[in-house]
């Protein structure tokens, strides 16, 4: 669904991914154009990064974060022109931020991550209000970037929640403490 004038079909990659580097990483570093559920593979694609953006203070991380998401409006904007598409459904650089959202003040460890993971792809597929309304409103490198931003926000908040109750008595409960 679109309404960018010379819309071009979602399923066609185009060959500007393995030759412009700003396309390249709008997909995720390629994963973005695996013809099933591009979405989840350039989730997966923002993983290794979570090691190596735990090892930095809190404020490090978050504005990691906040530079991704200004940079990904701008990228997703700029790569959704070149190929005269709304959302292209291999652009994955906003999945990416929001497992990095997601994942923000979430204990280390390989558990935590695939929680995370399907925590956000949870939110990211079922986009309950207001992420589906945005996703079907706003458009442009904003809109592109919002709903994913907005699912990794709701992942983030489930998150916490799960930290919480497994520092406080949740993991005792369920026989591994």
């Amino acid at each position: 669904m679109t309404d960018h004038p010379k819309q071009v079909p979602a399923e066609f990659v185009p060959p500007s991914v393995w030759r412009n580097p700003w396309h390249f990483l709008a997909f995720g570093f390629g994963t973005g154009t695996i013809a099933k559920a591009p979405g989840t593979w350039g989730s997966l694609a923002a993983v290794p990064f979570i090691p190596l953006w735990q090892m930095l203070p809190d404020w490090g991380y978050w504005l990691l974060l906040g530079v991704t998401m200004v940079f990904g409006v701008w990228l997703c904007g700029k790569v959704a022109d070149d190929l005269r598409v709304h959302d292209h459904e291999g652009i994955v650089w906003d999945e990416m931020v929001g497992m990095w959202i997601t994942l923000w003040l979430v204990p280390e460890g390989w558990g935590w991550v695939l929680v995370g993971f399907l925590m956000f792809r949870f939110f990211d597929i079922l986009k309950p209000w207001p992420i589906r309304w945005i996703d079907r409103h706003v458009h442009g490198g904003f809109g592109i970037m919002l709903d994913d931003v907005l699912a990794g926000v709701f992942a983030w908040l489930a998150m916490q929640l799960l930290v919480w109750g497994w520092a406080n008595g949740l993991a005792a409960g369920l026989g591994f403490a």
